[in-house]
């Protein structure tokens, strides 16, 4: 009896610490992403230039004209790596929170798609997770579909990260990138935009579901340019992982957010998560809270060389009925209550 109660301590406390650990691997994987999207382009950008100074110049050297030889790639559909998309990391990452990738309808593998991610949420955790990472599984649940994360042209102008980014099939958000993954790609290609962009994260905050849609025309006029198929996704849970500061319309805090958007592409956020060591105090990490990314139905689409604005307007009033349905038939399952409305802006 003594053997069997002390066998079953040493299980009972192996179980603890492997719970421990596999935290800890935790909150490190979701805190070395988290620098990577705030500071890595920078970081990157001046250890280079360092580099040009000290004795290991031809390192640098040789980058850069790597660099100039391999500037147009992020263009051409990128450089993924399927080793990278499955690193383990990511399933730390996805455990986190925890992430999960709904999918309700197949996706035919002759067609090429545009996916319009809604929210953005302060970094779009949901939509890196979901699919430029395999670990929630989108090549097993879409097999044949090649996806495309689009993020902002900028950072591809970044040393390493271009290349990091590259890695995970994200790519840049403008007309020459899209284009020549829907046109000169093949089929089987689904674009992730985050329609809502710099101007959507600066209203998430926790227990509102709010999307920047009503004037985001461009999206479904390059997918009526290749006759691709509009597919609406919501993300429950990605406005509740950090909390900010809500600067109101009129406000200077608003005016200063707005002018970097515009001139820069992004707008600075006052955000912050949980702290490091303790979920109680103030820091970068995210709070673990669950995010459910639910790919709704697609919506076919003609092939329109020159749409007109009548034609993009009409697409564009389905596309968003078809998210305020989607939303509407999943809300309850995912904690909102049945008198939850999508705020469309």
């Amino acid at each position: 009896g003594t053997g069997s109660n002390i066998l079953s301590a040493l299980q009972d406390l192996f179980w603890l610490l492997k719970s421990k650990a596999e935290k800890q691997l935790q909150i490190i994987s979701v805190l070395q992403w988290v620098l990577t999207f705030l500071i890595m382009g920078i970081a990157c950008t001046l250890i280079l230039m360092y580099i040009l100074c000290t004795d290991c110049w031809v390192i640098a050297a040789l980058y850069l004209a790597w660099l100039v030889f391999d500037w147009n790639t992020p263009k051409k559909g990128g450089r993924r790596s399927q080793w990278v998309r499955n690193w383990a990391i990511w399933r730390y990452f996805r455990d986190y929170f925890p992430i999960r990738l709904v999918k309700t309808h197949n996706l035919l593998t002759t067609r090429n798609y545009i996916f319009g991610y809604h929210p953005h949420g302060i970094m779009g955790l949901g939509a890196f997770c979901n699919f430029s990472t395999e670990a929630t599984g989108v090549s097993q649940k879409f097999p044949g579909i090649r996806p495309y994360l689009a993020t902002l042209a900028g950072n591809f102008r970044m040393p390493i990260l271009r290349d990091y980014l590259m890695s995970g099939g994200i790519c840049p958000v403008n007309r020459d990138s899209i284009d020549y993954i829907l046109s000169k790609n093949g089929s089987g290609n689904a674009i992730i935009i985050v329609v809502g962009g710099a101007a959507e994260s600066l209203n998430c905050t926790p227990g509102r579901n709010s999307v920047t849609l009503k004037n985001r025309k461009g999206f479904v006029k390059l997918a009526l340019r290749h006759g691709a198929d509009l597919v609406p996704v919501y993300s429950f849970g990605e406005n509740e992982v950090y909390k900010q500061v809500i600067f109101e319309d009129g406000s200077w805090g608003r005016w200063v957010q707005k002018k970097f958007q515009k001139h820069i592409g992004f707008a600075p956020c006052i955000f912050h998560g949980r702290g490091l060591f303790s979920s109680n105090t103030w820091g970068l990490l995210p709070y673990s809270k669950p995010i459910t990314t639910v790919v709704g139905e697609p919506i076919t689409i003609p092939k329109i060389d020159n749409p007109s604005q009548k034609d993009v307007d009409f697409y564009h009033s389905i596309y968003v009925d078809s998210l305020i349905k989607l939303f509407d038939k999943y809300k309850s399952k995912f904690g909102l209550p049945e008198t939850e409305v999508l705020e469309v802006n």
